[in-house]
């Protein structure tokens, strides 16, 4: 049965999800290395809510999504952003997107958090049908992506 659960506590994932990660946007982190990618994510092995990584698993991992304080450096006026939302290919067309998805938002609504922003290269019509809107287009290390917002009611 589909659980998801926070990396904080179940840390034996965190290079796995690195090396998702890092093969699915490498481009988009230029210049970061594999072992790179695993010191940033420990971040996200604390008590704090953000940055926080949440897990999708059943009997193996099948992906994960992040909320993280800034997802691009040319955009810091934006916060906080859900980042790295990924499902493990042989999992995909299953809904376990949209669960993350609606995870890290549910979370973030509870934490008081207002807004939500994030970023795609080819998903923004995935995006709106979850209630994201356009935020607007812009070059992001040499890519075309879409920055989009979604508000939330606090608790």
């Amino acid at each position: 049965m589909l659980e998801i659960v926070d990396l904080k506590d179940n840390a034996d994932y965190l290079a796995a999800l690195a090396l998702w990660h890092h093969e699915e946007w490498s481009a988009l982190n230029p210049g970061e290395t594999i072992e790179q990618r695993k010191t940033r994510m420990q971040q996200y092995l604390n008590d704090r809510f953000i940055p926080s990584t949440f897990v999708a698993r059943d009997k193996a991992v099948m992906g994960s999504a992040s909320i993280v304080a800034n997802d691009m450096e040319t955009r810091t006026d934006l916060t906080p952003w859900l980042a790295s939302v990924f499902v493990a290919p042989e999992h995909r067309q299953k809904g376990i997107g949209k669960k993350l998805v609606l995870h890290v938002m549910h979370r973030a609504k509870n934490e008081g958090i207002k807004k939500l922003y994030l970023f795609t290269t080819d998903r923004k019509d995935y995006y709106q049908r979850l209630g994201w809107e356009i935020n607007s287009s812009t070059q992001y290390h040499g890519h075309e992506v879409t920055i989009m917002q979604i508000s939330l009611n606090p608790a």
